[in-house]
């Protein structure tokens, strides 16, 4: 919310239709609640400071990548993360330009001012998209731990107030269709 207070008026209400107005404010004020906790404030703006240009996604990529001995999979997860911030980004948000609930997060945890729209959430649609792929490659505890980190990234978002909570659940679901594409990429590049 514009200001940080509950109820103040928040640009983007009305772009999307009076339901989704309502789970956006239903969920704004679900998380307010949490808001102020030392702990998760450190947790949630972190995150989305990392979620940045999908940063933590590059990182455990490479982590991942010199652990296995599998160079090929850091290579093509950077060029499909790339891919998929474009689709997104210059693609997907320019079909709503939906405004943001504030420009530069909520004044008690700034964070980086975005240069695009605020539908859907590139933070949401790269972490699901990411974690999509990896959880491809990595099965059990591994694959889970991927969709951990995506669920933090993705509503850190909502939480520092830089998106609507419709924009995270939208984002998170063309980043795993967008995944799912990605697995199939990767299938026909490095095989099974």
């Amino acid at each position: 919310m514009s200001g940080g207070q509950p109820g103040d008026a928040v640009p983007g209400q009305g772009q999307l239709g009076p339901l989704v107005d309502r789970f956006d404010e239903h969920v704004d004020r679900w998380i307010e609640r949490f808001r102020g906790d030392p702990t998760l404030d450190t947790v949630f703006r972190a995150a989305s400071t990392v979620g940045d240009f999908s940063l933590v996604w590059h990182v455990i990529s490479v982590a991942r990548g010199a652990a296995k001995g599998r160079a090929d999979q850091v290579v093509l997860l950077a060029a499909l993360l790339g891919a998929e911030s474009l689709l997104v980004n210059q693609g997907v948000k320019r079909l709503f330009d939906r405004a943001r609930p504030t420009m530069a997060g909520d004044p008690r945890l700034p964070v980086r001012a975005p240069a695009t729209s605020a539908f859907p959430s590139g933070h949401a649609s790269s972490a699901a998209f990411a974690a999509t792929v990896l959880s491809g490659w990595d099965r059990g505890a591994a694959g889970a731990a991927w969709w951990a980190v995506a669920a933090v990234v993705g509503t850190s978002r909502a939480y520092v107030r830089i998106h609507h909570a419709s924009d995270v659940v939208a984002g998170a679901l063309v980043g795993a269709a967008l995944g799912l594409a990605g697995r199939r990429v990767a299938r026909r590049v490095l095989g099974p």
